[in-house]
């Protein structure tokens, strides 16, 4: 008679849960538990460079916006530094470059307020153009999403960026440039994060 072996339960599928707003972005929730809500700080007063402000949505594939999305935002300052010892350079006292913003719970929209980066310097990649980088999670998505999030007014910088031209089809380049606007006097750029579909945005293994 075979041995009986004893096999853990499976548990259940992880996930970023409904709840991913209390613990990460409590202040969202409802939940009044620090003085100011961890990471919303993006650039700190102190920041040199134009002002701007970033907003969308991130679009699931029957093209409805998510509305319990999270993203995490890094970026270099306006002379391409980064709050890291190997970021590059000095940045300003209080410069984070990291921040969290939520989508709004009816729209779906998100938006948050910076400043414009510089170009940087890749780890033997040469000089990349200036960008945003985000980490988006929610309901549904097991494992983080990691992209970027370009400048359609940095036409030159972008195309010799080395990222970019890594993505061999060369329209889905498009799907990471932001256009610039105006919202009551301060230059906008608008970035849809598509899911899935046929204008997916690009997304990256790192």
């Amino acid at each position: 008679m075979p041995q009986e072996l004893a096999y853990l339960k499976e548990s259940a599928s992880q996930t970023a849960g409904p709840y991913v707003h209390i613990g990460l972005a409590p202040g969202a929730a409802g939940f009044d538990i620090y003085r100011q809500e961890l990471g919303h700080d993006i650039t700190g007063r102190n920041a040199k460079g134009e002002r701007i402000r970033v907003e969308g949505r991130v679009i699931d594939g029957m093209g409805a916006p998510i509305k319990d999305v999270l993203l995490e935002v890094w970026q270099a300052n306006a002379e391409g530094h980064y709050a890291h010892p190997e970021g590059g350079g000095d940045v300003e006292d209080g410069f984070r470059g990291w921040g969290r913003v939520i989508s709004d719970f009816e729209t779906g929209e998100w938006s948050f307020e910076t400043v414009k980066p510089g170009t940087t310097k890749g780890r033997n990649v040469g000089t990349q153009a200036p960008h945003l980088n985000f980490w988006i999670v929610a309901r549904g998505i097991n494992i983080g999403l990691n992209t970027r999030m370009y400048f359609g007014d940095e036409a030159q910088a972008n195309t010799a960026d080395p990222v970019l031209n890594l993505i061999e089809w060369k329209h889905r380049r498009a799907t990471l440039i932001a256009e610039r606007s105006e919202t009551d006097g301060l230059p906008t750029y608008r970035f849809d994060i598509q899911l899935q579909g046929e204008n997916e945005t690009v997304f990256f293994d790192v």
